[in-house]
């Protein structure tokens, strides 16, 4: 069953079968206006599952990363996109994994559940993000000393929040241009990989070093994982969509496939590009397009040291300037999806009211865009500040919060399928998991375990590396920027944790009279 196309340019009415939340939410909902098409969807995932922030992290790993990376395709990406095909057209209602926890296990257990998805942004806004654009900016262009370094990681933040709080009208090429930056940026890095394998030669990749290990797969899972997740995210404008029934399952199965080219050629062009031992996590990508680009100019060292010249030096800063672009829409396309579920959360009663409107203006949540925006530029002067500006330990504390963050959220939403089949198993299904309940079973099954073992490893490093006679040393997973200081990598990912938890616990304190209201 599909619904017709709605041609008004607001969402008035719910559809039939959306879920009753409360009045507060109600009356924000008149608000939305429905200006997204299936290209828009389309593009929208693309911009969102293509993170230019891993890239380095996952090349660093070797060849076992592409092993890794198709195994991961097949085992975690597909039951993925599977799980939210079902949920993103059975209850295609703004606010997305917000609603679908709620209704499968209860407003307080959504509402903690859905700080975690919502600050996860601007943590990765004001952390990874922010420092591997600066990283760019210094390489291409010109260094950023001292209180340089805070403005600029300033403007790139309320850069993006101002894009954020537009009309989804406007709003909307935000994702279309990143997504288009990204092909055009990442096929250019190929064809120039091409151009400098003719004219240098390669690296020789062994089939030995794609063997997958344990010790690989520990380090990469993040990563990886976190590479494929994102297709819930158009779930959360499900209402500004003109048919989220058919639009949703097309756009994650057409964006999956894209996603998998668009990673997988430019992490093989490193490998081929740059010795294993010169590829870093934090700039891997970025040294890999020095190298290449010296075949339209420039020259490399025999230390590895790049120079850009002529027109080297020009296509260089085109280049760094789409990988900046690509950074900024990568944060503010996750937030027009976490931001808009965390705004019905709070109308909902799982946190405070005010947080919950939606401005009759631009027809977005511009406060917890705007408050958002303030959280990451704290974490950005911080963080500067308690990593003395070491941005390599700065990167790797910052990502792996911010997976942690969304991934602990996910081991609550993906069991949300086989409980709503189970609650409501007379709402329409346009799209289903293919299998019945078995098939229900296993796409949750595999997706919530591997994201729980993720947190784990996230949380431990190299946990079980060295076990049962495995190779390799625990100790060797922390992050190069934390050799040696496990307690103080455990501490970045624990206490913050904690406090998010707490943050959750005050916002559904304050959501008591919306609740009141609703009773």
């Amino acid at each position: 069953m599909t619904q017709a196309p709605v041609t008004s340019s607001r969402a008035h009415e719910p559809a039939p079968e959306t879920p009753d939340l409360s009045e507060g939410w109600d009356e924000q909902r008149g608000r939305l206006r429905k200006e997204l098409r299936r290209f828009d969807v389309l593009l929208f995932l693309i911009c969102t599952l293509v993170g230019l922030d891993t890239i380095g992290s996952v090349a660093a790993q070797g060849p076992q990363g592409l092993t890794w990376m198709a195994i991961l395709a097949l085992f975690f990406f597909l039951p993925y996109g599977l799980l939210v095909a079902e949920l993103g057209s059975a209850f295609p209602v703004q606010g997305g994994p917000y609603v679908w926890t709620r209704l499968a296990f209860g407003r307080l257990t959504a509402g903690l559940n859905q700080i975690l998805y919502w600050i996860s942004n601007p943590v990765w806004v004001g952390g990874s993000l922010c420092i591997i654009a600066l990283t760019t900016w210094e390489e291409f262009f010109t260094p950023l000393p001292g209180l340089w370094k805070y403005a600029a990681g300033l403007v790139f933040i309320w850069g993006g929040a101002l894009a954020v709080v537009q009309s989804v009208r406007v709003g909307k090429w935000v994702p279309i241009a990143g997504a288009i930056a990204r092909i055009v940026l990442l096929g250019f890095f190929l064809v120039s990989v091409v151009v400098f394998a003719l004219q240098n030669g390669v690296h020789a990749l062994p089939a030995s070093e794609f063997t997958p290990t344990y010790a690989g797969f520990v380090a990469l899972v993040p990563v990886l994982i976190f590479n494929y997740v994102g297709f819930e995210l158009p779930s959360s404008a499900a209402e500004e969509m003109r048919n989220p029934r058919r639009d949703i399952p097309l756009a994650i199965l057409r964006s999956g496939l894209a996603s998998l080219l668009l990673y997988g050629g430019p992490i093989l062009g490193i490998l081929f590009v740059l010795p294993s031992e010169r590829i870093g996590s934090l700039g891997g990508f970025i040294d890999a397009c020095k190298a290449v680009f010296t075949v339209y100019g420039g020259s490399i060292a025999a230390d590895g040291t790049v120079t850009l010249t002529g027109a080297g030096a020009v296509l260089g800063g085109i280049a760094a300037a789409g990988l900046i672009i690509g950074l900024l829409t990568s944060g503010v396309t996750w937030a027009m999806g976490a931001h808009r579920a965390q705004a019905v959360a709070c109308a909902d009663g799982a946190g405070p009211a005010w947080l919950g409107t939606i401005s009759e203006k631009h027809g977005t949540p511009v406060r917890v865009n705007l408050l958002s925006a303030v959280l990451a530029s704290i974490l950005l002067v911080v963080a500067l500040n308690l990593t003395e500006g070491d941005g390599e330990k700065y990167f790797a504390a910052g990502l792996g919060l911010t997976i942690c963050t969304t991934f602990i959220s996910y081991v609550i939403t993906f069991p949300s399928l086989l409980v709503l089949r189970r609650k409501y198993p007379d709402t329409p299904r346009p799209y289903a998991v293919p299998g019945g309940r078995a098939g229900a079973w296993t796409v949750t099954v595999l997706a919530t375990c591997l994201v729980a073992f993720t947190v784990v490893v996230l949380i431990w490093p190299g946990f079980g590396v060295g076990w049962f006679g495995t190779e390799g040393s625990a100790a060797d997973s922390l992050p190069e920027a934390f050799a040696g200081q496990r307690l103080a990598y455990t501490l970045s990912q624990v206490v913050p944790l904690l406090v998010i938890a707490a943050i959750g616990l005050v916002f559904y304190a304050m959501g008591a009279k919306t609740r009141r209201t609703k009773s």
